[in-house]
């Protein structure tokens, strides 16, 4: 079900919700540039006339070979790296790369990041992009940036005036409605010995659910919940998370419930820098989606739009012929599976404000211009020393129109561990997209079923 635009009559995020100065839409003659010198989404259409082409509406149309059953194959599998960046040229490309994909070469001998020819495959469905033009006049930051005045569905701020509104794309983005996927995690010993916890996660956006009503739990973006499905040990337990959209004003709702104990908690620490789920305390709650939750604690500053070498259309990750041993070795991933392009990216800093806590100081964020979604994060600690390093190697769902990821990658730069999330390749079912949720699958009280073992 999609939100609207008429709903704006039933007071949807209203003022009286969202008291505060507003401040964020921007002049329709500056709109008037989305779908004529930018995309709908915001992204420049032009190429940069060398190795980044021009964006022709990304790819809609399934390649040959698949088959309609959410086992995405690779529309490009003819192709080779141009060239691979290692230690032996990292200082030839290091203006493209993030401080933290230097030191990631730099630590490792055997690291490296081919490059292949640049595809902007990233597409939305129409009404998306019709919605994220509309917004570009009507949605605001208010309450200090920590909510959208006016907003329903879409990217909020397609032509972003600060580092807030681009963050807030990302965490706005539309990620196909409602879906469910089975996915593993893993978190490997500096020698690459590692077990996979697996995860089904289902994602409805408040206005797909089957009973959605205009005006009811009208701060809630999304509804999530995510069960672990094993290991035994750990199968059963269940995580619920109402997203509220100011989280300041009313602060992220989640539950878990424990298999063992046969109960329902609420759940403050699944925040900020709380531990994520299963993750041998190798990423934080706002780590997951590469950043996701309330943006209060820093201060967000727009550092200008640059071009990147970024892990893109990363499809050799989820081919269903290889094993989570052939992907995750000891440091890093097997990078000879990775596939990197060339695309322009919004650099977003965000550094911890005075009297905030949280154990990233600041974190170097860089944001795909076609997709708004974070690619690479440089993550910092409260001494200002470079500590994690975040890629998302994403793909685009060419079936539904949904730019997301394959695998997310987090690097500890001191311990030599890392933590990755959202492997398929040993999954049944690993993206169902269009499920049908209604509010009642999203409360605590049906936590106890989806955690039945």
């Amino acid at each position: 079900m999609k939100l609207n635009k008429k709903l704006l009559a039933t007071g949807i995020l209203s003022a009286s919700l969202f008291a505060g100065n507003a401040f964020g839409a921007v002049s329709a003659e500056e709109a008037a540039k989305l779908g004529d010198s930018l995309t709908p989404m915001g992204a420049e259409k032009a190429g940069n006339g060398e190795e980044i082409p021009a964006w022709d509406g990304g790819l809609t149309t399934p390649p040959e070979g698949y088959e309609g059953d959410g086992i995405y194959v690779n529309p490009f599998p003819d192709e080779q790296p141009l060239f691979t960046i290692d230690q032996s040229n990292v200082d030839e490309y290091a203006d493209k790369l993030s401080p933290g994909q230097v030191a990631m070469i730099e630590r490792y001998d055997d690291y490296k990041m081919p490059v292949y020819p640049t595809h902007r495959t990233a597409a939305y469905p129409d009404h998306v992009m019709e919605e994220t033009v509309e917004n570009a006049t009507t949605v605001e930051l208010i309450k200090d940036g920590n909510g959208l005045g006016n907003y329903q569905t879409a990217t909020p701020f397609p032509i972003p005036q600060n580092g807030l509104e681009a963050i807030w794309n990302h965490i706005t983005r539309y990620r196909g409605g409602s879906v469910m996927r089975n996915v593993g995690q893993v978190t490997p010993t500096e020698g690459g010995a590692f077990s996979v916890v697996k995860f089904q996660d289902e994602l409805t956006w408040r206005t797909y659910l089957t009973d959605y009503e205009p005006g009811e739990d009208e701060n809630v973006l999304f509804y999530f919940k995510q069960a672990i499905t094993g290991p035994a040990r750990l199968a059963g337990n269940v995580l619920l998370v109402h997203e509220t959209i100011d989280q300041v004003a009313e602060p992220r709702r989640a539950w878990v419930y424990n298999a063992g104990q046969r109960r329902v908690r609420r759940a403050p620490q699944v925040a900020y820098d709380g531990p994520g789920t299963a993750a041998d305390g190798m990423r934080t709650s706002d780590n997951f989606d590469m950043f996701n939750g309330a943006p209060d604690r820093y201060n967000w500053e727009l550092m200008g739009k640059k071009e990147m070498y970024i892990p893109y259309n990363s499809y050799q990750l989820v081919d269903r012929d290889l094993s989570y041993d052939e992907i995750v070795k000891a440091g890093h991933i097997n990078q000879d599976l990775t596939r990197y392009e060339l695309h322009r990216v919004w650099h977003v800093r965000a550094t911890l404000k005075d009297g905030e806590r949280h154990i990233y100081g600041q974190r170097d964020m860089y944001i795909d211009e076609d997709s708004w979604q974070a690619t690479v994060i440089d993550h910092y600690d409260g001494r200002g020393e470079l500590w994690r390093v975040a890629e998302a190697h994403s793909m685009q769902f060419y079936d539904q129109n949904v730019p997301w990821y394959a695998i997310e990658t987090l690097y500890d730069l001191l311990s030599g561990r890392y933590l990755v999330l959202g492997l398929t390749n040993e999954e049944t079912n690993p993206y169902t997209f269009g499920v049908e949720r209604s509010s009642r699958e999203y409360t605590p009280s049906a936590l106890r079923r989806a955690g039945t073992r």
